[in-house]
């Protein structure tokens, strides 16, 4: 069972360092990055796929040549290998010229059984990278998965998905293998024997070591490595156009603190008088 978790580094919102250039593109070489936060349950899925059916999760982003971090965060939750797809050429790429580089970075490394993606990302929050790979590659696509389970005799997946969103309509459906899962927020990986928590045990510790070291794991591929036609890549193949940018406010300035030494009784008179306001009770 081969599987592959598409990944994505987003601005850190955190740290308030957000830039763009004069065209409002974020310039994701200047930005503090860290993976985007619901691809976790895209890579917590293909663990539990590890766990059950054995084989291999590769890790894949597109991005700059600082996303090998992206890829070690993501290693350490769970990958086997990792790939960086990246170049200049690639740069400034909206949603459908990042789903044509990452169907070819899925091409080349052969037929995959399955494909993980997470629900939005906390930049762009459209969805539409991993449907649009999923057409690229003309793969069956189940989304808002919350559960899954894989019959490796009929090649199937059958998964419980929340109906449009909705958190109170849940159905089941199924689809053939090679398939391509969108995984929900509401996902819940089971592992409901005691052989499968003690593989996961393991398998965890193994892949936080190897992300340690994870460029040992890591292979770049560039344009030409996937043989891709700049035109339809990057900028170029971008037919979204941004008309604006709201800024980012910085994050607020940590406050101003005053230490008080606890033998300094009137010091601690003004804390006590200070804090007994907000205390509950008599």
């Amino acid at each position: 069972m081969h599987s592959v978790v598409l990944t994505k580094g987003v601005p850190d919102f955190r740290e308030g360092q957000v830039s763009f250039d004069e065209d409002g593109h974020l310039e994701r070489g200047k930005t503090p990055t860290v993976m985007n936060p619901n691809d976790e349950f895209a890579l917590d899925a293909a663990l539990q796929a590890k766990v059950k059916h054995g084989g291999t999760v590769s890790a894949m982003s597109m991005g700059p040549p600082g996303y090998g971090d992206v890829l070690r965060e993501a290693m350490s939750v769970y990958a086997d290998d990792c790939y960086l797809l990246s170049d200049r050429e690639m740069a400034a790429a909206d949603t459908w010229a990042t789903a044509i580089t990452l169907s070819a970075g899925i091409e080349k490394l052969g037929d995959p059984d399955l494909i993980f993606a997470g629900f939005k990302t906390a930049d762009g929050e459209t969805g539409q990278t991993g449907p649009q790979a999923a057409w690229c590659l003309d793969r069956p696509i189940i989304t808002h998965v919350i559960a899954m389970e894989i019959d490796e005799d009929e090649r199937r997946v059958r998964a419980k998905r929340l109906v449009e969103g909705d958190v109170d309509e849940i159905e089941t459906v199924e689809a053939p293998l090679p398939a391509f899962i969108v995984t929900d927020p509401e996902f819940e990986p089971s592992y409901r024997t005691a052989e499968h928590r003690l593989k996961r045990k393991r398998l965890k510790a193994e892949t936080e070591e190897r992300a340690e070291e994870h460029e040992e794991y890591m292979t770049t591929w560039d344009h030409e490595d996937l043989n891709l036609d700049p035109d339809y890549i990057g900028l170029d193949g971008s037919p979204t156009i941004v008309s604006s940018v709201d800024p980012i406010p910085k994050a607020p300035a940590e406050r101003d603190a005053t230490m008080v030494d606890p033998d300094d009784e009137a010091a601690m008179g003004d804390v006590v008088e200070t804090m007994q306001q907000f205390a509950g009770g008599d």
